[in-house]
């Protein structure tokens, strides 16, 4: 076993100096020695037959079990490694991930129970676990870095600014944020632009959150939050905004998602749609993620969305790559993540805190290493809905900020 061991993973690791122990206590070195050495070891043969066997799925077990531990280097320094490698993997590996693309669809099937218990899943959790890494506004999705200085919490507001700036709100419209999370964009939307918001999720503990912040900012007026499915909400909205839901609706379900927003979005109404996205086509949820994080959810492609925008009658009027943003925000969760990670061991156990660690850089190293981004899609229904250029996008900017000064220098969670 060691020995085939040692010839497929020195086969797919080209790059980097990986040095591996098996349980027998012998070792071996893969790729070409550039870089920090990272020295990795198993703990039993039987934790070598599984990374063979089944090696997506595996390695991230075999590290939340305590099977696969890490000499030198962090869970992040190995999968740096990892996610770098040019594909040489074993053909058994392969016939793996084909199958897997082949029953995507039912894994990917979310009718609205099913969606329900996919997000408490996650989204349940305690919430004592987030506010160990999140900024204080608890912003769970891709921040936008505008200079290499941001810290996250700066990041995560200019994320807010940047999206309510492409919605082009005016006072008292009528704004619906399908995926609303712990409330912070759909409050910032209300208290900045003076919207009236309607925010849905299908998370009870995100809802609690969300509409306590909503009555101790005196915005429950302008802001309210539902637990409700995005299909059975009543419309219209002048605005629509999603951000980080669009992966939990799954891929059969595109076109569903598209027509409903247009059956919801007035005729002047502009929507801005953001999310994950995979550059290479069409693919699978890696395993691990799918089985321990977050049930149901695929990552799609813009080859994939884009024809279900064309179908439901929708009209593409920008699109922005945000490239290497969420690895940032990734990397600032992990670090945040570690330096309270006793923490997480007291609230669960060990074996989650590993679990939460190997999301957290497994996600870091996606985006870092696999060209991973985040796309933003505007969509309106006419073409004359906003502005030629993108200028207004950089004006809008600048002109929350000084509404941000005004109004509410510090934006913070219910109770803290």
């Amino acid at each position: 076993m060691g020995r085939l061991l040692s010839f497929v993973l020195g086969r797919y690791i080209r790059r980097g100096a990986l040095t591996f122990i098996t349980a027998d206590g012998k070792s071996f070195a893969c790729g070409d020695r550039t870089g920090e050495p990272v020295v990795v070891r198993f703990q039993s043969a039987a934790a070598q037959r599984r990374l063979l066997f089944d090696p997506e799925l595996a390695l991230g077990e075999l590290y939340m079990e305590g099977e696969l531990t890490m000499e030198r280097g962090t869970i992040a320094d190995l999968l740096a490694i990892a996610l770098s490698q040019p594909d040489m993997s074993p053909r058994w590996a392969k016939l793996r991930h084909w199958l897997r693309y082949i029953l995507r669809h039912a894994q990917q099937f979310n009718p609205r129970q099913r969606s329900r218990n996919n997000v408490a899943h996650h989204y349940d959790l305690d919430a004592r676990l987030y506010s160990l890494f999140l900024d204080p506004d608890r912003q769970y999705s891709c921040a936008y870095f505008e200079n290499s200085t941001a810290g996250l919490d700066e990041a995560q507001l200019a994320k807010k600014r940047h999206l309510a700036a492409k919605l082009l709100i005016e006072k008292g419209q009528r704004v619906l944020d399908i995926g609303s999370g712990w409330g912070g964009l759909g409050l910032y939307l209300a208290e900045m632009t003076g919207a009236l918001v309607t925010g849905v999720t299908l998370s009870t503990e995100q809802l609690e959150v969300a509409s306590a912040r909503a009555a101790e900012k005196q915005l429950s007026g302008c802001a309210k939050f539902l637990l409700q499915d995005y299909r059975d909400i009543p419309g219209p909205f002048d605005r629509i905004v999603s951000v980080g839901m669009f992966e939990h609706v799954g891929v059969d379900h595109y076109d569903t998602f598209f027509k409903r927003c247009a059956e919801l979005l007035s005729p002047d109404g502009v929507m801005v749609l953001h999310s994950i996205g995979r550059p290479e086509g069409p693919g699978i949820t890696n395993p691990w993620i799918a089985k321990y994080i977050f049930p149901g959810g695929y990552i799609p492609a813009l080859s994939e969305v884009l024809p279900a925008v064309e179908r439901a009658g929708l009209l593409v009027s920008d699109v922005e790559i945000l490239r290497l943003h969420y690895a940032e925000t990734l990397k600032a969760w992990r670090e945040r993540f570690m330096a309270r990670r006793e923490e997480a061991v007291q609230l669960y156990d060990e074996r989650f805190a590993l679990m939460w660690e190997f999301y957290l850089a497994s996600s870091e190293m996606s985006f870092r290493k696999q060209n991973m981004m985040n796309f933003q899609i505007q969509l309106t229904r006419r073409q004359d809905v906003v502005p030629y250029t993108r200028d207004y996008i950089g004006r809008e900017e600048a002109r929350l900020v000084a509404v941000e000064r005004a109004v509410s220098p510090k934006l913070q969670m219910a109770g803290e």
